[in-house]
């Protein structure tokens, strides 16, 4: 284990996470939504592109064994391990409007740490970190939540659908700026102002081949490993 730290429910967080490192988000008590954003750290024009990440798979969600795509055709991470089973790719994040209409208002200068937040915000908060802004902002994965749609193709929130304890296991390919919120899914049909927390942990992975059950998952995530081995054959 390299490094362990609990995220409080509406936090936000970012760090560069290195290539050969694998992530572990775990839902501690079955209620958490972690919004995230992927980067490349050293050029950070390269981004999570969900378009790419979900037509090259053929799929509506994220689990094990997808990757997450870049929009430059390479690979930020891999999921090797999933006990949640259903992650939202396409609903996006929640702003302060959402957040007052639906939980009203609590500013920090009155409830301090216990104020409500709101995922765009936070992003843009640990994004300024980095020199970067409201331009840099994407579509996010929700990890721990899952959405379906009904005929009419309306999404809905499934309540719980993570269990307490589940985790995901994402394998970096590529050195990464992750930037995390842990803010409530924007469609949470719940009234009450109740973000999860989060477990997050990092340790060391085995160097993939291309025989891994992730890129054999799909052509699209073979051709995106080798497009990656090839960046970090060329520019280091």
């Amino acid at each position: 284990m390299i490094h362990s730290e609990k995220l409080h429910g509406g936090t936000m967080w970012s760090k560069v996470i290195g290539r050969g490192k694998t992530m572990r988000l775990t839902d501690i008590d079955g209620r958490a939504n972690v919004g995230m954003l992927l980067y490349n750290a050293l050029e950070k024009e390269e981004r999570y592109n969900m378009p790419d990440t979900l037509k090259g798979q053929h799929i509506f969600y994220l689990t094990a064994p997808f990757c997450v795509h870049s929009d430059m055709g390479r690979l930020f991470c891999s999921i090797t391990a999933d006990t949640a089973g259903w992650h939202d790719t396409v609903c996006g994040a929640s702003d302060a409007a959402l957040v007052e209409k639906k939980y009203g208002t609590k500013t920090y200068q009155v409830a301090h740490n216990e104020c409500y937040r709101d995922t765009q915000r936070g992003f843009l908060i640990e994004l300024a970190k980095w020199g970067m802004g409201k331009r840099d902002l994407v579509p996010n994965i929700n990890w721990f939540s899952k959405v379906v749609s009904d005929e009419a193709g309306k999404l809905s929130y499934v309540p719980g659908a993570s269990k307490p304890g589940s985790y995901v296991d994402l394998r970096f390919e590529m050195d990464a700026l992750v930037v995390l919120s842990t803010c409530q899914h924007p469609l949470d049909p719940s009234p009450t102002y109740e973000p999860g927390e989060v477990l997050l942990e990092v340790f060391k992975s085995d160097a993939p081949t291309a025989e891994d059950p992730c890129f054999q998952s799909r052509p699209e995530n073979l051709r995106a490993f080798e497009n990656t081995e090839t960046y970090h054959k060329l520019r280091f």
